[in-house]
C-alpha cells in the first residue's frame, strides 16, 4: 500500500505541472456549464414541469457537477498502455514488482486528484455565483458523494484499461477508443441526464457500466437520489468497479502470454 500511495502522488504532482492547461480546462468546463445549464433550464421551461425527477435547481446542480468532475472522471479514456503494448514498452511493466494494472490505476487517482483540486472545485465556485442549484441534503449524502466520485474514477480507468489492452491482438485500437468514448459520453449522461432518454435507450445505459461513471455521482451530488437509493447506486458502482477490474486482470494475463518483443 504504501507503493501504491508513492504512485498516487507521483501522479497528482505529474499533473500538477501543467499548470496552464488546468486554468483553460477550468475556464472552457465554467463557459460551457453557463450554455448548459441555460439548454436544460430553457427545456424545463417549456415543458412547464419537472422533467424525470429533475426540477430546475437540481438539473443546474447536475450540469455544474458534471463539468467540476468532467476532468476528474477520464471520460475521454487514454492511449498510454496502447502505446506501451505497441511498442513493446509493457514488457518493461510486466518486469517491475508492482501489478501493472495498479501502478496505472494509482497513477489516474493522482491525475484526478489534481484536476479535481485545480479544475472542478474552482468551476463549481463560478457555477454557484451565476445560478442557483441544489446541494447535497445532509453529510451522508455529502461523503455518499465522495465515495461515489471515487468509484465513478475507478470504473472510468478501468472500462479504458480494457480497451488499451485490446492492442495486444489488435495493435492499433484508435477506432475503438473512439467509438468507445462517443457511445461512453451518450450513455454516461455527459450530455443529458440518463432518466431524459426514452425508455429502451435508459435500459442500454443501465446495463451499461457508463452510468456509474457520471450519472449516479451526479444524482447523488445533486440531491436527486437521496436514503437507500444511494445504497443502490453505489453499490452498482461498486459492482462495475470489481468486475472491470477482474476484467482487465484477465485480459492482462491472457496477453502478457501472447506477448512477444523483438531487438537486441
Amino acid at each position: 500500500m504504501s507503493t501504491f500511495w508513492l504512485l498516487v502522488r507521483a501522479g497528482f504532482r505529474r499533473h500538477s505541472t501543467y499548470r496552464l492547461a488546468l486554468l483553460a480546462g477550468m475556464a472552457t468546463n465554467s463557459v460551457f456549464g453557463v450554455i448548459r445549464a441555460s439548454i436544460l433550464l430553457a427545456a424545463l421551461a417549456s415543458a412547464g414541469t419537472d422533467i424525470a425527477g429533475y426540477d430546475a435547481p437540481t438539473a443546474v446542480a447536475f450540469v455544474w457537477w458534471g463539468q467540476a468532475l468532467l476532468g476528474t472522471v477520464n471520460l475521454w479514456g487514454f492511449q498510454e498502455v496502447n502505446d506501451r503494448v505497441r511498442t513493446g514498452d509493457i514488457a518493461v511493466d510486466f518486469l517491475r514488482p508492482v501489478d501493472p494494472q495498479l501502478a496505472y490505476l494509482a497513477g489516474d487517482l493522482g491525475r484526478a486528484g489534481i484536476n479535481l483540486l485545480a479544475r472542478g472545485l474552482p468551476a463549481l465556485a463560478i457555477g454557484a455565483l451565476l445560478f442557483h442549484f441544489a446541494w447535497p441534503p445532509g453529510a451522508l449524502s455529502w461523503a455518499s458523494g465522495l465515495v461515489s466520485v471515487l468509484l465513478a474514477v475507478v470504473v472510468a480507468f478501468a472500462g479504458s484499461f480494457v480497451v488499451n489492452l485490446l492492442a495486444f491482438w489488435l495493435v492499433e485500437v484508435r477506432g475503438i477508443r473512439m467509438l468507445y468514448m462517443i457511445v461512453g459520453g451518450l450513455l454516461s449522461g455527459l450530455y443529458l441526464p440518463v432518466p431524459w432518454f426514452p425508455g429502451w435507450l435508459q435500459t442500454i445505459a443501465q446495463w451499461s457500466p457508463f452510468p456509474s461513471m457520471l450519472q449516479n455521482p451526479l444524482d447523488i451530488l445533486a440531491g436527486r437520489v437521496v436514503g437507500v437509493d444511494v445504497i443502490s447506486a453505489v453499490g452498482v458502482q461498486v459492482f462495475w468497479a470489481v468486475a472491470l477490474l477482474g476484467l482487465g486482470q484477465f485480459v492482462l494475463s491472457a496477453g502478457r502470454r501472447r506477448l512477444e518483443v523483438q531487438g537486441g
